[in-house]
């Protein structure tokens, strides 16, 4: 099946971009993913399915999706969930807690590397784990 969206960066390539790109291709791939759980699988109004998309997207819930799945990861998943929090944001959101952001963030890079590595299938067991929590 032809990719919609191309993503044409070799393995070696995706591995020197800077963590935070990685997040913040992560940070769509997760949103979009979310957003069309809920679609498939409600049937409210655009308005209820933003407040309750907000819920699984917000730092803290992302944080908590890292910290319960973190055991089940690879070491190569750990490095770069290491990578993504260490990461140097000089942006925090009002309302976020900074070590949640700084895990949600180390999320989205891994959320971003598997989808840039076209690592599909795994991308799609995490983004499941995450909806179930």
């Amino acid at each position: 099946m032809e990719e919609t969206i191309e993503r044409k960066k070799k393995i070696e390539e995706v591995k020197l971009m800077p963590p935070l790109v990685w997040a913040y291709v992560g940070d769509c791939v997760y949103e979009l993913f979310i957003r069309m759980q809920l679609v498939n699988t409600t049937k409210l109004n655009p308005h209820k399915l933003h407040i309750e998309a907000i819920k699984y997207v917000k730092a803290k819930s992302q944080a908590e999706i890292l910290a319960k799945i973190y055991d089940e990861l690879t070491e190569q998943e750990k490095d770069i969930i290491r990578r993504g929090r260490n990461a140097q944001n000089h942006h925090l959101p009002k309302n976020a807690d900074a070590t949640d952001y700084m895990y949600a963030t180390a999320l989205e890079a891994l959320i971003g590397y598997l989808y840039l590595t076209k690592q599909d299938a795994r991308l799609k067991e995490i983004l499941e784990k995450a909806v179930q929590i």
